[in-house]
């Protein structure tokens, strides 16, 4: 209620007429909410993100906290198809052979070297169990 809630970004109380509440213990000047990184304006025209009691715009949340490609270290957007390699992510086009730069594709049997995806040809014969099989694209 307008008059007993405490702004979550400068810390003094609401007389305003409206408030912003981000979740069930926060709540705003509505000239206060911004992105903690870029100072965007945040309002209900805008998707917002709370992390550690801040608030971010989608694009720097998705900068600062997505996950990103092992390979190119660039973020995902919601429309990439990916391709995972025990707890690495790559986008598509970046899930290529470390050596040889073939593209890898579903099915593909393929060596993960720390970061480094080795094509069939070029990681040689290993023991059972260190071949993957390329995993299917979401």
């Amino acid at each position: 209620r307008p008059g007993l809630a405490l702004c979550a970004g400068c810390g003094g109380r609401i007389q305003d007429p409206f408030l912003l509440r981000v979740s069930p213990d926060l709540e705003w000047h509505v000239a206060c909410l911004k992105c903690a990184e870029c100072g965007q304006p945040l309002d209900e025209t805008c998707t917002c993100f709370l992390r550690d009691g801040k608030a971010y715009c989608k694009r720097d949340y998705s900068r600062l906290f997505g996950i990103k490609c092992a390979q190119c270290r660039a973020a995902f957007s919601s429309s990439d198809l990916v391709m995972r390699a025990r707890d690495h992510v790559y986008h598509l086009e970046c899930f290529r052979c470390a050596a040889c730069g073939r593209q890898l594709l579903p099915g593909d049997q393929f060596c993960l070297r720390e970061r480094d995806l080795l094509c069939r040809a070029d990681h040689g014969p290993l023991p059972d169990g260190n071949a993957a099989r390329g995993p299917r694209s979401p």
